[in-house]
C-alpha cells in the first residue's frame, strides 16, 4: 500500500508500519516521487500551497486525507465522495492553549506597550503602572472541543471564572449553546475564538456581536480569520472600545497597507500557533497510528463530518 507523506524526517517519526506499507515523500506537488496513481493514504503538508488540493484529481486510489493540521476547512468539499478526510484534533491543543494563554497575559499586563517602550528607550513605570492583571477575569471560551479544555486546563490556576460556548449545549458539562452567545458576550472580560470555519461560522462575530462586548474587553482569535467579520472588527477596534490579539486574519496574509496593522489596541502572530517545535513528532505519531489502523480494517479517527 503506498503512503505519501510531506517529510522525510517523517518516515521516522510516523513509528513502525505494517510490512505492506511503501512510504514515499512528496513535500511539493511540483516534484512527485512517482506515479499518483496507487496512493491510497495521502499525509498533505501542513500548509498546503494553492493547487494541493487538485492533486487529488490525479489519484484515483486515494481512500484517506489525513491532515496535518486541526482545521479541514481548505479540503472540505473537494474530495470525492469516497475518499475519507481525516484531521489532526489533539495535536495542536497544548500549543494553541499556549498561544492563547499567551496571547491574553501578554494584553492584561501591557507587553506590547512594553515592547514599543523598549524600542524609544524609555523606562515606561509612569506610563504603564499599574498593569491590569489576569485574576479576577470571566473568560467566554467559543469553540469547546479538545483545544478549549487544553486552554482551561492552563489558566485555571490564575483564578478566573469561564463560560463555555459549543454548537449544541451541553448542560451537564456546562456548556452553553452558540445562540446563546448574545447574552454571555456583556458578561465576559475576554472572548476566545477557537471554532472551526465552517459555513455556519462564517462571519458568526460581526458588527452585533462586537458591539455586545462590553467595554474594555478582549477579543482573541485562535480560529479562523474569516469568523470575525473584518470590517466590523476594524470599525469597533478604531473607536477604542476594545482590543484584540489575533492569530488569524482575512485576508491572510494581511497586505502590509489594511488598517488592521495601524491599530494601537490590536496585536497580530502570523498565523503561528500551531507552528511549535513539537508540532511534526506528534502529527506523525498520529499519521502512523491511523495508518496502521487502515491497513487493519480498524475505524479512523478524527474523521471529518459537517466541515469538521
Amino acid at each position: 500500500m503506498k503512503v505519501w507523506i510531506p517529510h522525510e524526517q517523517g518516515r521516522e517519526l510516523l513509528g513502525v508500519l505494517p510490512d505492506e506499507v511503501t512510504v514515499e515523500v512528496a513535500g511539493d506537488a511540483r516534484q512527485l516521487p512517482s506515479d499518483p496513481g496507487g496512493v491510497r493514504f495521502w499525509v498533505p503538508p501542513f500548509l498546503s500551497r494553492p493547487g494541493t488540493t487538485e492533486l487529488v484529481g490525479k489519484m484515483p486510489d486515494l481512500d484517506v486525507v489525513q491532515l496535518l493540521s486541526a482545521g479541514a476547512d481548505t479540503w472540505v468539499g473537494r474530495l470525492p465522495e469516497q475518499v475519507t478526510l481525516c484531521d489532526a484534533r489533539g495535536v495542536h491543543d497544548s500549543s494553541t492553549a499556549e498561544w492563547i494563554a499567551t496571547a491574553i497575559l501578554t494584553h492584561v499586563r501591557d507587553f506590547a506597550g512594553f515592547i514599543r517602550a523598549q524600542d524609544r528607550r524609555e523606562w515606561s513605570y509612569e506610563r504603564f503602572a499599574p498593569t491590569d492583571e489576569l485574576a479576577g477575569k470571566r473568560i467566554l471560551i467559543v469553540g469547546a472541543g479538545s483545544i478549549g479544555a487544553a486552554l482551561r486546563a492552563r489558566l485555571t490556576p490564575f483564578e478566573v471564572e469561564f463560560t463555555l460556548v459549543a454548537r449544541t449545549a451541553r448542560p451537564a458539562d456546562g456548556v452553553h449553546a452558540v445562540g446563546e452567545l448574545p447574552d454571555l458576550l456583556p458578561w465576559a472580560d475576554i472572548v476566545v475564538l477557537i471554532v472551526p470555519l465552517t459555513p455556519q461560522t462564517r462571519g458568526m462575530v460581526d458588527a452585533a456581536t462586537l458591539a455586545a462586548m462590553r467595554d474594555g474587553a478582549l477579543l482573541v482569535n485562535a480560529a479562523r480569520g474569516p469568523v470575525v467579520d473584518t470590517d466590523a472588527l476594524v470599525a469597533e477596534l478604531a473607536n477604542g472600545r476594545i482590543c484584540a490579539v489575533l492569530d488569524v486574519t482575512d485576508p491572510e496574509p494581511l497586505p502590509a497597507d489594511h488598517p488592521l496593522w495601524r491599530l494601537p489596541n490590536v496585536v497580530i502572530s502570523p498565523h503561528i500557533a500551531g507552528s511549535v517545535r513539537g508540532l511534526r513528532a506528534r502529527a506523525y505519531r498520529l499519521a502512523g497510528r491511523q495508518i496502521g489502523r487502515f491497513v487493519r480494517g480498524e475505524p479512523l479517527d478524527n474523521v471529518v463530518t459537517d466541515g469538521y
